[in-house]
């Protein structure tokens, strides 16, 4: 597990298909994530709070993430959010499975 505060930024194996996730906003909702694509196409299943994805012209998602289940993100990793503090978030990152 890690701690993120907004503008942190967590780097991810290559193989997630995934750039670095930034936490974008804390707002004590869902945990707000951005992240470029580093492979082909995405898919984002399982984010609690509803919770989804939107491509961006420069090849990037975005996610909203609430405290709950993990998300699959690209059938490769796991994304839960742990904690939702005032100004941080506690992430658990690990492969999907």
């Amino acid at each position: 597990m890690v701690e993120v505060a907004v503008g942190g930024v967590l780097a991810l194996p290559e193989a997630y298909g995934l750039g670095p996730i930034e936490v974008t906003a804390i707002t004590g909702g869902p945990v707000e994530m951005a992240a470029p694509l580093t492979g082909p196409g995405s898919g984002v299943a399982g984010c609690s709070g509803g919770g989804g994805t939107s491509s961006d012209g420069g090849g990037g998602v975005t996610m909203k993430c609430g405290v709950g289940p993990a998300a699959t993100i690209n059938d490769a990793m796991s994304l839960k959010v742990a904690e939702i503090r005032k100004t941080t978030a506690v992430l658990r990152v690990e492969p999907a499975g």
